[in-house]
């Protein structure tokens, strides 16, 4: 199930492209590249981090589109952010298999990851705390660890809404659901992460009860 998520930025490049325009290839790259970070910074756990920095992953992950591209406006799988999300996501796989034994692949190891995630949710929410940077990384640290407490279908897409910035409608896309399944998804999600806060006399402006 695909719907049509690109920018009509995004579209117009992509059509430059397939004529064989290498300027917009280029702009193309530019354009994507804070999300190709986003999600690399996100994903990058820590027994990979002490090897291969973000910048790395998304400088190869930018050679393997440009040498995939052409296939990809021939088939349009999905959209391009998707699309891109994905070959970041094998080339951390890709780097996990070289710099990574399989003996250190553990529990603790997932655990890391779904950490970063979640920091990265709580990062989002409370971006408008109006609060000294040492109490915003405090309340950072709080709201992070009642994520945690979350099921994993609320932490998924509060980590697809919140920490990657994906709209409903590309959720659902990544996800196989209706936009309006994915969009009730998201509410009941942040209605339950809302009463952990109230619980925990944390307010959603970043200030406590």
């Amino acid at each position: 199930m695909a719907f049509s998520t690109d920018s009509d930025e995004t579209k117009m490049l992509l059509e430059h492209v397939a004529a064989g325009d290498l300027a917009a290839l280029e702009r193309l790259l530019e354009l994507h590249r804070p999300y190709l970070r986003r999600v690399a910074q996100m994903k990058l756990d820590s027994a990979l981090s002490v090897r291969v920095d973000a910048s790395d992953v998304v400088q190869e992950t930018q050679l393997v589109i440009v040498k995939r591209i052409d296939d990809f406006i021939k088939r349009r799988p999905t959209s391009l952010r998707l699309w891109m999300r994905r070959k970041v996501l094998e080339q951390l796989v890709d780097q996990r298999r070289r710099h990574v034994s399989a003996q250190k692949r553990s529990i603790h190891r997932e655990k890391s990851v779904s950490n970063m995630s979640s920091v990265a949710i709580a990062r989002n929410l409370l971006s408008n705390t109006p609060s000294k940077i040492l109490r915003k990384i405090e309340l950072q640290d709080q709201v992070s660890e009642l994520i945690e407490q979350l099921g994993e279908n609320d932490r998924k897409i509060l980590s697809l809404r919140h920490a990657e910035c994906l709209s409903n409608v590309e959720v659902a896309d990544l996800l196989g659901i209706a936009p309006g399944t994915a969009r009730k998804r998201h509410g009941r999600a942040l209605l339950r992460i809302h009463r952990l806060l109230v619980e925990n006399n944390i307010s959603m402006d970043g200030t406590m009860g």
